[in-house]
């Protein structure tokens, strides 16, 4: 017997579970049902899909306030200069060798 269960699983009553004086071939095992796991799986499924989402949307969150905080940064280094009266043109000279410019001039 490998449980030990099977033998009544297999429709054999041992003759100590039959009351003296009952016909055998009168006598029902009735047995559970094999248990079912679809709600387990189901339910860690389900927990697990949830917490994924919950992860996924507080990433979004703080990204997207990441952003705007770094959108709003740049436009304030820009204004900044602009309000304070320092505004202008700024322009990026190239500085180029002193030879080079005799050069051009020639």
């Amino acid at each position: 017997m490998i449980r030990p269960d099977a033998q009544l699983r297999s429709g054999h009553i041992p003759a100590d579970l039959i009351p003296p004086g009952t016909d055998p071939r009168q006598v029902v095992i009735v047995h559970a049902a094999p248990r079912s796991w679809t709600g387990p799986v189901l339910l860690v499924l389900i927990a697990t899909f949830g917490l994924c989402s919950l992860l996924y949307l507080t990433t979004v969150a703080v990204l997207s306030l990441i952003q705007v905080a770094a959108t709003t940064a740049l436009a304030v280094k820009t204004a900044v200069p602009t309000l304070v009266g320092g505004g202008g043109l700024i322009t990026l000279a190239i500085k180029t060798p002193k030879s080079e410019r005799t050069r051009a001039k020639r």
